[in-house]
């Protein structure tokens, strides 16, 4: 505001009160200004009609402008408005608003919860798939007996072992990241492996044959307890007779000749023979109590040997009985240490992979002696879960009824 317009009426002391007003904060409240209504009332005619010279002012150049333009579009060549300098406005700049702008607040989005991996194939799918996986959980000894196709409690229970092993988490379905484990540790099977199909292979020792190769096949099935003859080196009737036997105990095309299956199988299943054992020798007699692991030799003790995969039932270091057992893969070992029998179950069931354990004799955790019908058809093809498996049914139920519950159980290299 322009002092010096102020009228002669007002006091001096009136107008340094204005002045006094507008130092101290650029405005004036009501009753500040209730004092000057008179040089207010005259401020406030001057100031509209600058607003509207201003106005009117504003009207005529934007209509200059419409002209110029519609000129323009017409060719007419006119001289635009905007060429001449736009006359200054002698308003008076507005003060901006006091408010704050209002302040939104944008919501953040909610975090999206972690979704678990999609499975690739769970229980109650059926299909060639599920055979390779069943085939290749076989490969690792998770999975056991025919190739089904079909996707049951036994194929999920091996899944959540495998998956359990790697610390992939346990659902017993297959994602992405357990296939592609399995697969990379394992070999694809064949499409006779997937439907349970053995054809013959081509015979590498058959009758005929004359060598030592075949007093290593007659040694060797002899450890397996299919040939009770000499060992003669010449591939004879008994000597089909023998492998015919071992082939149909295995689920193997039986044809009397050792094709490589057959051969596998039966190396798996037995060790190299010794000279004495491939000549006509009379063959070294097993190891007596004496030769036993000395933890073995006190009370009544089950003493099982990985070394030589025996188990023998020793009462005061006395020799009672002596069977063929297998153990756990490097997946899932037999602990070894000295243990008791804990419990006795004579027709158990795992609880974990729903296979039958007869006759088992638990004696750390979940681990027993017990019969294998795995063990008896494939040998030491296969592996156990852990327990110590034993071929022999009549020998293990009458270690079953013999063993009691704190008996001394010893497992030793």
């Amino acid at each position: 505001m322009n002092i010096r317009r102020l009228r002669a009426p007002i006091g001096a002391g009136l107008v340094a009160g204005a002045l006094l007003s507008m130092t101290a904060c650029g405005t004036t409240s009501a009753n500040q200004a209730a004092p000057l209504m008179p040089a207010t009332a005259e401020a406030t005619r001057t100031e509209a009609a600058r607003d509207e010279a201003a106005s009117t002012e504003a009207a005529r150049d934007e209509a200059a402008k419409d002209e110029a333009a519609k000129d323009e579009a017409a060719g007419t060549g006119a001289p635009s408005a905007e060429a001449a300098p736009p006359a200054e406005s002698s308003r008076a700049p507005r003060p901006r608003s006091s408010v704050s702008p209002r302040q939104t607040t944008t919501p953040s989005p909610s975090p999206k919860s972690q979704a678990q991996p999609a499975a690739l194939f769970s229980s109650g799918d059926q299909g060639e798939r599920v055979r390779e996986l069943q085939h290749r959980l076989s490969q690792l000894d998770w999975f056991s007996g025919s190739i089904t196709g079909s996707y049951a409690a036994a194929t999920a229970d091996a899944v959540a072992g495998f998956q359990r092993k790697r610390a992939i988490r346990p659902t017993g379905e297959v994602d992405d990241l357990t296939w592609d484990t399995l697969v990379a540790m394992t070999r694809e099977p064949t499409q006779s492996e997937l439907h349970n199909v053995l054809p013959p292979g081509p015979a590498i020792l058959k009758v005929g044959a004359d060598s030592d190769r075949v007093r290593e096949l007659q040694a060797r099935l002899q450890q397996a307890g299919w040939h009770l003859g000499p060992i003669t080196g010449r591939y004879s009737s008994a000597t089909v007779s023998s492998v015919k036997g071992f082939q149909a105990k295995r689920q193997i095309p039986v044809t009397g000749e050792v094709d490589q299956r057959t051969w596998d199988r039966l190396t798996a299943m037995t060790r190299t023979p010794t000279k004495d054992e491939m000549s006509l020798a009379k063959p070294k007699p097993e190891p007596t109590a004496a030769d036993l692991d000395p933890r073995c030799l006190t009370g009544r003790v089950l003493c099982i040997s990985k070394s030589s995969n025996k188990l023998v039932w020793v009462i005061d270091g006395k020799e009672q009985l002596r069977v063929d057992v297998r153990f756990g893969s490097e997946e899932l070992p037999t602990r070894e240490g000295a243990f008791a029998v804990g419990w006795k179950s004579r027709n158990h069931v795992s609880t974990i992979y729903h296979t039958p354990m007869p006759f088992a004799m638990f004696f750390s955790g979940g681990q027993a002696v017990h019969y294998s019908p795995d063990f008896a058809a494939r040998g030491y093809a296969g592996a156990s879960h852990g327990c110590v498996n034993v071929r022999d049914r009549q020998a293990v139920q009458r270690l079953f009824d013999n063993v009691d519950v704190g008996d001394t159980v010893i497992v030793h290299r």
